[in-house]
């Protein structure tokens, strides 16, 4: 046991003798919830750029903690020990962009620092706690350190290559498991390099049963592998540090991805060997979509899907609503048919359990989800329309905006068209496509886009047109508006009586949709529209008359 101390000494020469993992009890203590309540976190590591998976994760992890009862905390925990691989800003991006759909956290890494009692919240501030329970470990012969270098690595993993045997560092394989405690500290001493591993007990022969919240009942192998705690620099790698970690924030549900599920066995052994109570694991399936080229699942790829990445819902205007209510789809298999009887309620009233999350691939469908943010455009006030386009074109359409903001009434008048009553219109998906639907209410951006109807001819074209020059008026409704292009239907030889018309089409050139259509398109300058009637109210007499005139000509 003195060998032992003596080595912990030489590995943590700052530790003293009150800093003790008893002593980490005491300044991190059960939080004395409610029963029931729960605790989880969101670990992100600022390697790289936010994808739908973290945001589909956290979304679990914060419904998981606010849905059992009213003080379940959810934790924002930034995993930063891999310095190499951080990008700059990540941690700010990440902030922003879970609080841009409305995830949040209890306490936690902020754009300001760090908010709760239970940090530092960011792992690279951690170390001295990290540094506390691993030298428990080595003082209670579960942790030692290697001094193998990469090579004496490389040459390992090539041996049981050659042997077919399991890879990895255990067993025989274990260079510096048994290694002289003197011997240890004079390398140490000496100033070569080492990293410290876990001194596994398990034998591979023994099952371990294990309950997983969303997998069900599993059943492993023991671990027997020596996995590193500490890197040589005295960072802990993911293994070490999350239980640590979980452990003191004194987390009562892991929610992680089922790519964890292969290290599994590490995690219980190493939970057990420190003496923590394991919380509850909930292991989520992977967000998959179906290939386009080969027609089957894989795992989206922020190569190759672009609506991988968060950042494509911000570029494109996606209400973060809209991510959210198809995310929430995903995750339970019961949500839609608990919204089609709550269409007012907020997902948050959803009686969300991780139980009734997928065992095998959430599949991301993005013409589903188009038609989920379309639903949830149409429900939307034009006030609120207005305020999610503008807020968007100021950030990615300069011009548009401009024109936007120069008279928002005016906008809010032709967001308003077809708005309410039981069957709104559902026009677009995103803010991005807002501009080419509403382009023909604004001179500068209106253009004839598509086709006058092909049977009309151009000589009836320019007298329907001229006709309705005349006689239209602004003032019209549409039982007025009607009765007007009727008019000129049996002028020209057209029908506004659609039954004769399908029962003898030869007998007209055309029905009054052709006539209808145009003037939309002379208006519009296109084939589908709005209730035209409305939408020339809103444009107003000056500008339409323009519009049919020119198209006369």
């Amino acid at each position: 046991m003195d060998k032992l101390i003596k080595l912990s000494q030489v590995i943590f020469p700052e530790l003293t003798d009150e800093d003790t993992v008893e002593s980490l009890e005491a300044l991190f203590p059960e939080r004395g919830l409610k029963e029931g309540a729960k605790v989880t976190r969101m670990a992100p590591s600022p390697t790289g750029s936010m994808h739908i998976g973290n945001l589909y994760g956290a979304l679990a992890d914060e419904r998981i903690a606010h849905t059992a009862t009213d003080d379940g905390v959810f934790i924002l925990r930034i995993e930063d020990t891999d310095d190499k691989r951080e990008v700059p800003g990540a941690v700010d991006l990440i902030i922003k962009y879970l609080g841009a759909f409305g995830i949040e956290f209890d306490e936690g890494a902020t754009a300001d620092g760090d908010s709760g009692a239970y940090g530092p919240y960011r792992q690279r501030s951690r170390a001295k706690i990290y540094h506390i329970v691993a030298r428990k470990l080595i003082l209670e012969g579960r942790a030692y350190p290697c001094f193998c270098t990469e090579e004496e690595l490389a040459a390992i993993h090539a041996a049981q290559e050659e042997n077919k045997e399991n890879f990895g560092y255990y067993g025989k394989w274990a260079k510096y498991r048994d290694f002289d405690i003197d011997e240890a500290i004079a390398k140490i001493e000496n100033g070569e390099s080492y990293v410290l591993r876990f001194k596994s007990l398990g034998d591979p022969s023994k099952k371990v049963d294990f309950k997983d919240q969303i997998k069900g009942k599993l059943s492993f192998p023991e671990n027997d592998q020596d996995f590193v705690l500490l890197k040589s620099d005295g960072i802990p790698t993911y293994h070490f540090a999350h239980v640590v970690d979980d452990h003191f924030m004194r987390t009562t549900d892991v929610v992680r991805g089922e790519e964890w599920l292969s290290t599994l066995p590490w995690h219980v052994e190493l939970w057990r060997a420190c003496g923590f109570k394991m919380p509850r694991f909930c292991h989520t399936a992977q967000v998959m979509k179906l290939d386009e080229e080969t027609g089957t699942k894989r795992k989206m790829s922020k190569r190759k899907d672009p609506e991988c990445t968060l950042g494509f819902y911000f570029e494109k205007g996606y209400p973060a609503k809209s991510t959210i209510e198809y995310l929430m789809t995903l995750l339970n298999s019961n949500y839609e048919q608990w919204r089609s009887a709550n269409k007012e309620a907020s997902y948050k009233e959803f009686p969300f359990k991780a139980s009734n999350m997928g065992n095998s691939g959430a599949m991301f469908d993005l013409a589903k989800f188009n038609d989920v943010s379309k639903n949830i455009i149409s429900q939307m006030t034009a006030d609120e329309v207005y305020e999610g386009v503008s807020t968007w074109a100021k950030e990615n359409d300069e011009d548009f905006y401009k024109i936007l903001s120069a008279d928002p009434e005016y906008a809010k008048s032709y967001f308003a068209i077809g708005r309410g009553g039981k069957k709104p219109r559902k026009d677009f998906s995103c803010w991005s496509e807002v501009k080419d639907f509403v382009s023909y209410y604004y001179d500068e951006l209106f253009k004839i886009e598509e086709a006058f109807p092909e049977n009309v001819s151009a000589e009836d074209k320019r007298a329907i047109l001229k006709d309705y020059a005349e006689i239209y008026s602004a003032e019209d409704d549409n039982n007025a508006w009607f009765e007007k292009i009727k008019t000129i239907c049996d002028k020209y030889g057209y029908t506004s009586d659609m039954k004769a018309y399908k029962e003898n089409p030869d007998a007209f050139k055309g029905s009054i949709t052709d006539v209808s259509n145009v003037i939309r398109v002379a208006v519009t300058g296109r084939n589908n529209s709005p209730d035209l009637c409305t939408v020339m109210k809103v444009l107003g007499s000056e500008r339409v008359n323009k519009r049919i005139l020119a198209a006369a000509e």
